[in-house]
């Protein structure tokens, strides 16, 4: 067997043929099944081909999901799938004097469960491609979008809801079938979700691989040239391909990792911040109607109901509460280069829901609806920075969704803006710090500290690289 220090020695040199490879595929920009130009028309004909339909209705009409007579939280009979429960939030003001006690109410969806979040890649022609799914979300504002290859919650893949199997699931679970790339529990929104992970995974298969109906192979270039499309390559597609090794081109960093390392320990050390669960029918602020529960004045989110028809899902028709934001967010990373080295800017944000008190997430991630009757010295910091932006300063610039199987017509505008010494000073404010894209990176390889906005801006960042080649 050979020694710890050999193994370690081969697993590096393994790694970089893993990111060789990737880059290979990044290269490409033109897959063997399906041309880039005529993605589009496969999309739309796959949308074609299957029933799709999504209705407002009320709680009432619900099918298998009623409010808890003494907790007023919203359940499923099955005791599977997730809840709607009431999360109260406080913040003590931290050592450096940057925030108020901050004191809060809302609801929150509480899903224990980890879902499978999973891309299968597997080699043509000497290139790797990735499968993809044309996957139909109801909370999709186009309900359609390129999804990972799986995509499913433990209750889906376990067959709670008595449905099809999901497809491809043998390549994740159970014994192995390919060589896995990566493997890490990430976290989803933390200020709708109540210390949710997925499991983000990326499997090489060996052998023969069934293509399906809506299903596609594509190379990492023609991905990357999606990506700047709008609401095309959905939330789940966008946090796995952030976890793709990529060649470490980090010297030159103004923090080392070390030191990085300590500032993000020192900020999770400074938040006091307590979240708790609380009835649905205790929180204040929030009304309940018989066709959503919304906050007083008409900010932030509402919790409202569908009914679904998929002809193409595990299950063809359903009822389920969807979380509907109120306005579009702007989510963006503000950049600069130190020493010919480029950084961004990130923030470490604390949400109510995130297991570990704050997460790296972009320098602006907000709702500008929620903020608009503040003056502008209680507005968030860099918000107007980057709603400003000129247009030669915009280096990337998307309208994507979250996630669709929770979240009803949730988009952003997704930016990376270059700034500079005036728009962002090389000593950030507390809170904040400049990081390189490939200190990100490996940051992704490990759970829970680069929330999921950052990742989305992440694979939006290794995909400029690619296309500017």
């Amino acid at each position: 067997m050979p020694s710890s220090s050999l193994r370690s020695l081969l697993q590096a040199r393994a790694d970089v043929r893993v990111q060789d490879r990737i880059a290979l595929s990044a290269a490409v920009t033109e897959g063997v099944q399906l041309r880039t130009g005529d993605f589009a028309a496969w999309l739309a004909e796959r949308g074609r081909v299957n029933e799709f339909r999504v209705d407002r209705i009320p709680f009432a009409e619900l099918d298998g999901w009623s409010f808890d007579q003494r907790s007023g939280n919203l359940a499923h009979r099955s005791g599977r799938f997730f809840t709607v429960e009431g999360l109260h939030v406080t913040e003590e003001d931290g050592p450096y004097g940057d925030g108020p006690y901050a004191d809060w109410y809302q609801p929150i969806i509480k899903q224990s469960e980890v879902g499978i979040l999973g891309i299968l890649v597997k080699e043509f022609d000497g290139v790797p491609h990735f499968l993809m799914q044309a996957k139909m979300e109801p909370g999709n504002p186009n309900l359609l979008q390129l999804s990972p290859t799986v995509q499913a919650t433990r209750s889906n893949y376990t067959k709670a809801h008595k449905g099809a199997d999901v497809k491809y699931i043998e390549y994740f679970v159970g014994p192995r079938r390919g060589r896995v790339i990566a493997d890490v529990l990430q976290s989803e929104h933390g200020s709708w979700f109540y210390r949710k992970s997925n499991r983000n995974m990326i499997v090489e298969a060996t052998g023969d691989v069934p293509l399906l109906d809506d299903f596609c192979w594509l190379t990492l270039g023609q991905i990357s040239e999606l990506l700047p499309r709008d609401n095309v390559v959905n939330m789940d597609s966008r946090t796995v391909l952030s976890c793709l090794p990529h060649p470490d081109t980090g010297a030159g960093a103004l923090l080392s990792d070390i030191e990085l390392f300590s500032w993000i320990t020192g900020e999770r050390a400074r938040h006091d911040v307590r979240a708790e669960r609380v009835p649905l029918v205790s929180v204040p602020r929030w009304k309940h109607g018989e066709n959503a529960i919304e906050h007083e004045d008409g900010r932030y989110f509402r919790v409202v109901a569908v009914s679904v028809r998929a002809g193409n899902r595990e299950v063809t028709g359903w009822t389920q509460p969807l979380f509907e934001p109120v306005g579009q967010g702007v989510t963006a990373f503000l950049t600069r280069e130190f020493e010919g080295v480029p950084h961004v800017l990130v923030h470490a944000r604390v949400e109510g829901g995130f297991l570990d008190t704050i997460e790296l997430g972009p320098t602006v991630q907000y709702t500008p609806d929620n903020y608009a009757h503040l003056d502008a010295r209680d507005r968030p910091r860099f918000l107007d920075t980057v709603l400003r932006a000129r247009g030669d300063r915009i280096r990337y610039e998307a309208v994507h969704s979250e996630e669709g199987g929770r979240f009803l017509n949730a988009e952003s505008r997704y930016l990376i803006v270059d700034a500079d010494e005036a728009d962002a000073p090389q000593d950030p404010p507390p809170g904040y710090t400049w990081v390189t894209p490939a200190q990100l990176t490996s940051l992704v390889r490990h759970g829970h500290y680069v929330n999921v906005q950052g990742r989305t801006l992440l694979a939006c960042l290794n995909a400029m690289t690619v296309t500017a080649r």
